[in-house]
């Protein structure tokens, strides 16, 4: 401080206490105050208060606030010692000046240290000393308090650094880890020894090119914030996606001296995300395939039947036959590959009954062997107690069936085929990190090979139509579509575990279902013949070219048939017909009106009529509103003539007639 700059306290009101001392001292005090902090009004600007006992000091500083505290501190006296550690312990922060009868550099350092600002001699200040003293005793307070906020500010960043549940990293210029913090190791398995004087790429997974790093250095050296997704690695090899943030940290002359990487673990958003995406690809593919399997049908259908009544006005040695029934093999072929579409799109009708999975495995190992070969061995693992599952029997076969060929291919040199099943419940926890996938009571079907497993780059499109690694001519790409599409529809879910060299597991989940007999397997197909009858038959078609082929068939095997191109003209035609329609032969799905509206309307006019639905998929109208009893009077196309025949025969000597299938749909 230069010599002529002003002496006097701040014109701001400043209230002192005197703890212990002399009337002498109090005295001399209050008169050097009184003249160096004499406001423009004549008024004192300092307060001067007095205590003759630690106990009225404390009383005294509990009432008031008190800026500086002068206090006894002379042998005999322990005023000084015990104020100190009282304001201490309390919290006060009330800045002290000692006072002596004799202050050498000694009792100056013994008071320091003990926690005081200064120690004085009372009878050696002057105006200006004592202006001096508090001056700097208050001051001191001062720094001593925005350096304890800073250090407690520093704690408290620390802290938040130290306990955040995001990775934190701090490296140099050049891209070296000076520091990491405990949600690193926690994360990437790496100790803070492992990592620090080492460079961010142990974390490096391989999944972005040199050009990603080389736009992320560009930048931050730049100056710029970076932010980014990055798929890292961690120790034990597990892929993380981290939402990553990279600023630059400059010195007081605005030099980048080191980079603050913040990552926040986002692999379980992103897993929901993928899975959501793939859910949603998978039901537009469905669609897709669901409503092309349906044309494919109604076109296989009059190559098939045009085929079939060639064949027959062919004698057996016509050398015509061969190309014809290579005609009819080719439409079957085909046939089969759109029932395989339609499972995956979900559009395939289904004859739901209560099963026990234990059973209809049981009951599929008995033919599973000569599928998947003597140099695997079978293994069936059933879960006691098993809850029952509403499912189609001939389509859980359909879906064992193609995963043990996929077994079969993935062990060209043999292996192990494990089949179990367990009662499972899938709780919240498990629903959050299966998108789609409610929480509930299941019955989990596991398939396990020890194959060659799934290589990373293929998992994401294995239940895609058509998508196939194996070689041209070795599989059409549809198994698994199909398992895929008839899990859905029975209202489960499939998971796929593989590891390249270690085998797969397929993981079905199926709702549990009330407890009711087990179902047994259907018996053998009807011996193949073409039964023929005199009935009058409506036939609503609105595909003029199956209709045309279907009424010439059953027209040669004796039926009277009527011919309606949808529900309005069936009407219509079964109003101006005057005789007995002993059955009506619709399709679904028709435009102006569906076969299910058009059964329920005519079973008032005609109670007696019984009714065929036949259809290339079923939508809505037929699996959800239960208007058809699919196990009695439903066929699916594309079908055979004959197959049609046997159909009619059933349907027409049964006693479901049209007013029933009008009550199914109410």
């Amino acid at each position: 401080m230069n010599d002529d700059q002003d002496l006097t306290i701040s014109t701001d009101r400043m209230q002192l206490l005197l703890a212990g001392g002399s009337d002498e001292d109090f005295l001399h005090l209050r008169g050097l105050l009184a003249r160096t902090s004499e406001g423009k009004d004549g008024q004192t600007q300092i307060g001067l208060d007095r205590a003759t006992s630690l106990e009225e000091a404390l009383i005294l500083m509990s009432e008031k606030t008190y800026d500086l505290l002068f206090c006894d501190y002379r042998p005999g006296s322990n005023i000084a010692m015990e104020l100190l550690r009282e304001t201490r312990e309390e919290d006060l922060g009330v800045p002290m000046v000692f006072l002596s009868d004799h202050v050498d550099s000694a009792t100056l350092a013994t008071a320091v240290r003990a926690g005081a600002y200064d120690c004085v001699q009372v009878s050696a200040l002057d105006e200006d000393s004592l202006n001096r003293t508090i001056r700097y005793a208050v001051e001191m307070h001062c720094k001593e308090q925005q350096r304890e906020r800073a250090e407690d500010m520093l704690r408290k960043l620390w802290r938040v650094v130290e306990q955040s549940a995001d990775m934190v990293i701090i490296t140099d210029r050049s891209g070296i880890v000076e520091y990491v913090n405990p949600a690193f190791e926690k994360l990437t398995g790496f100790s803070k020894q492992e990592a620090i004087g080492r460079s961010p790429r142990i974390l490096k997974s391989g999944h972005h090119s040199l050009q990603f790093y080389r736009n992320m250095w560009r930048e931050i050296l730049s100056g710029a914030v970076y932010r980014d997704v990055m798929v890292n690695r961690k120790k034990t090899g597990e892929l993380f996606y981290a939402e990553k943030t990279i600023t630059p940290l400059r010195d007081a002359e605005g030099r980048i001296t080191h980079f603050i990487s913040n990552d926040r673990d986002i692999t379980g958003r992103r897993t929901l995300e993928v899975q959501l995406q793939q859910a949603q690809k998978m039901d537009a593919i469905g669609r897709l395939a669901g409503g092309v399997a349906h044309d494919f049908n109604n076109l296989l259908m009059v190559i098939s039947a045009n085929a079939e009544l060639t064949l027959e006005a062919l004698s057996e040695d016509d050398p015509r036959r061969s190309k014809v029934e290579d005609v009819l093999s080719a439409a079957r072929r085909a046939g089969e590959l759109t029932r395989q579409l339609l499972a995956f799109g979900r559009k395939q009708v289904q004859s739901l009954q209560v099963l026990d999975l234990n059973y209809v495995l049981q009951e599929i190992s008995r033919i599973l062997p000569r599928l998947i070969g003597e140099d695997i061995q079978l293994v069936l693992v059933p879960g006691k107690d098993l809850s029952r599952v509403k499912a189609d029997p001939i389509q859980i076969e359909q879906v064992v069936m193609n995963l043990a060929a996929n077994a079969r291919d993935a062990m060209p040199h043999g292996g192990r085929l494990t089949m179990e099943t367990m009662n499972v419940c899938l709780d919240q926890d498990y629903a959050r990190r299966h998108s789609m996938v409610p929480s509930g009571d299941y019955v989990l079907l596991a398939v396990t090979d020890t194959g060659q497993g799934i290589a990373p780059e293929h998992m994401a499109n294995i239940f895609e139509p058509f998508y196939t690694t194996k070689p041209e001519g070795k599989g059409t790409g549809l198994g698994l579509a199909t398992v895929y599409g008839i899990i859905k529809q029975s209202g489960g879910f499939i998971w796929v575990y593989s590891e390249p060299g270690l085998g797969t597991t397929f993981k079905i989940y199926l709702p549990q279902a009330q407890k009711a007999a087990p179902a047994k397997r259907a018996g053998p197909p009807l011996a193949e013949q073409c039964p023929q009858g005199t009935e009058t038959i409506l036939l609503v078609e609105d595909e003029s070219a199956v209709r045309g082929t279907a009424c010439e068939f059953l027209t040669h095997m004796g039926y009277t048939v009527l011919q309606a191109q949808d529900g309005e003209d069936a009407l219509t035609v079964a109003q101006r017909y005057g005789g007995d329609i002993h059955l009506m032969v619709t399709d679904v799905v028709m435009p102006n009106m569906g076969g299910a509206r058009l059964a329920g309307q005519l079973a008032i006019e005609r109670p007696k009529m019984k009714v065929l639905f036949v259809s290339g998929y079923a939508e809505n109208t037929v699996v959800q509103q239960g208007s058809i009893d699919v196990a009695r009077n439903f066929l699916q196309k594309p079908f055979g003539l004959k197959t049609l025949a046997r159909k009619i025969r059933e349907v027409l000597e049964s006693g479901v007639a049209a007013r029933s299938a009008a009550a199914l749909s109410r």
